[in-house]
């Protein structure tokens, strides 16, 4: 069904006709339809909503003592799109502004919450001192197909017609969502929009400790305005790689700045001058480099040059604890199982371990790891991501980890699957390079025109830059450079 109504759409496209006709205006009034599937789901409620004008059907199902609610989204102008809404952090869904946007845009919208909390809320995890496989099931994998399944009939009911494409639009948790959903129900979407995904989620959740198990076993704390200057550092000493004075360094990974360079030097910090050591530098070199096991050998990319450190590694205004909230909760409540424990005194010793057993314990159940996506290449789907290189919370190395992995496992894949990377752009959006302003867009053209995109386009409020695709990267040629006619990708 699902490759006769994307025929019946390529016929009419190459017949002139539009296959993506809004719904008429006379959408049905909100009303409950029938959702028979999965087992145990059953309506909670039915309303309208006026901006956007929308009705919204809120669905719930249960397996094993949870309760997991799908919203769907149903606009008045449907164009016959289906658009699945990712979560951040530990929230599986978001019904705020990208959910919104999407029923704006006039796509039938999609979210769910998997059954769990909000996004920095791990009080879930734990049933009697043991983790609890139903929810973390629900969170890995299993909500946000279920939810996909559950959006197409309650579409299917509401307009009397299919859903004619589904696109997959998340970003961090999201991005990993839309992996998953590539790699283990590779017919629920068309199209996926996967960015700055939290893929390798057993390494990546506790390799972003790092930086505060490295100060705590080496009793010296960097502050904020010397890891600062250890930023600004190698961004001078890097930023002209790419042939252009821009303040960003678009391949961190060939960058050879050596903080040891820095020692010496003389700041301001809060209007005192002090000056950076080497013992300063030294904690700087090892979270660039990246946790290591016993012999010094990487267990997964550090942290890139150019991003900001102080995510990681310092102290941020308002934060209940040091380090990166994602990370300790992991540690705390999925691998210690011991809710506040204090991350920042683990020894060395112990947070190896606990790389180990993660990746041991987990991998399998929400690593998203899995290289094979041909099923989701015989489906006929498609998959763009973007990293920004300077992700101050998912350091882009494991998302190219994983793409060199598919690579290896099904050759040359840039038919159905293309990575982007975004220099000097932070987690999912923001810092200083040029953002990508039509990613989904450009999806649905791959999609339904078989347009694949060479670049994505990207831009900042003064310039225009286009993002290369993975391996290829922007190198400044002639001309403006604030105009993105100024580079090739080589």
């Amino acid at each position: 069904m699902r490759r006769l109504t994307k025929l019946l759409a390529t016929t009419l496209l190459l017949t002139g006709l539009a296959p993506l006709a809004p719904a008429s205006a006379s959408t049905p009034d909100c009303a409950a339809v029938a959702v028979t599937a999965p087992a145990g789901a059953k309506i909670e409620s039915v309303g309208a909503v006026s901006r956007p004008a929308h009705c919204e059907i809120t669905v719930t199902l249960t397996h094993t003592g949870d309760h997991v609610k799908v919203v769907v989204g149903l606009p008045q102008n449907w164009t016959g799109r289906l658009q699945g809404v990712g979560g951040s952090a530990y929230a599986a869904g978001d019904t705020g502004a990208p959910f919104e946007q999407a029923v704006e845009d006039g796509y039938a919208a999609v979210t769910t919450d998997a059954g769990v909390l909000d996004a920095l809320n791990t009080s879930w995890a734990l049933r009697n001192g043991s983790v609890d496989q139903t929810l973390l099931a629900n969170f890995a994998t299993r909500s946000v197909h279920e939810a996909a399944v559950i959006a197409k009939q309650v579409v299917r009911g509401h307009y009397q017609r299919p859903v004619t494409y589904s696109y997959w639009n998340g970003c961090s948790t999201g991005g990993r969502q839309g992996y998953a959903e590539a790699q283990h129900f590779p017919d629920d979407y068309d199209g996926v929009l996967a960015n700055a995904p939290a893929v390798n989620w057993a390494q990546f959740a506790v390799a972003t400790l790092w930086p505060q198990v490295v100060q705590g076993n080496d009793g010296h704390v960097v502050s904020n305005c010397v890891l600062d200057a250890f930023r600004k550092a190698a961004v001078e000493a890097c930023d002209a790689n790419d042939r252009v004075r821009d303040g960003i360094v678009d391949r961190p990974d060939r960058c050879g700045y050596d903080p040891r360079q820095l020692i010496g030097t003389k700041i301001l910090c809060e209007g005192t001058e002090i000056t950076v050591t080497k013992a300063d530098a030294d904690v700087m070199r090892k979270i660039w480099d990246g946790p290591t096991d016993e012999r010094g050998r990487s267990l997964w990319p550090g942290l890139p040059k150019g991003a900001d450190p102080v995510w990681l590694a310092g102290t941020l205004p308002g934060a209940s604890g040091p380090g990166f909230p994602v990370a300790a909760l992991w540690v705390q409540s999925f691998l210690l199982k011991q809710p506040g424990f204090d991350t920042s005194k683990l020894t060395y010793a112990q947070y190896r371990d606990l790389f180990r057993q993660s990746v041991r314990e987990y991998d399998g159940v929400i690593g998203t790891s899995d290289p094979d996506l041909s099923a989701f290449r015989r489906s006929g789907g498609k998959l763009i991501t973007f990293v920004g290189t300077n992700d101050q919370l998912i350091p882009p190395g494991g998302t190219l980890r994983y793409r060199d992995a598919v690579e290896r496992r099904m050759g040359h894949v840039d038919d159905f699957y293309r990575l982007f990377t975004a220099p000097g752009v932070d987690h999912c959006s923001g810092g200083s390079g040029a953002q990508p302003t039509n990613a989904l867009g450009q999806l649905v053209d791959w999609v339904e025109r078989g347009k694949a995109p060479a670049t994505l386009t990207a831009a900042t409020a003064g310039s225009t830059r286009d993002l290369c695709a993975y391996p290829k990267v922007s190198r400044y040629v002639y001309g403006d450079p604030k105009a993105a006619s100024s580079y090739r990708c080589l």
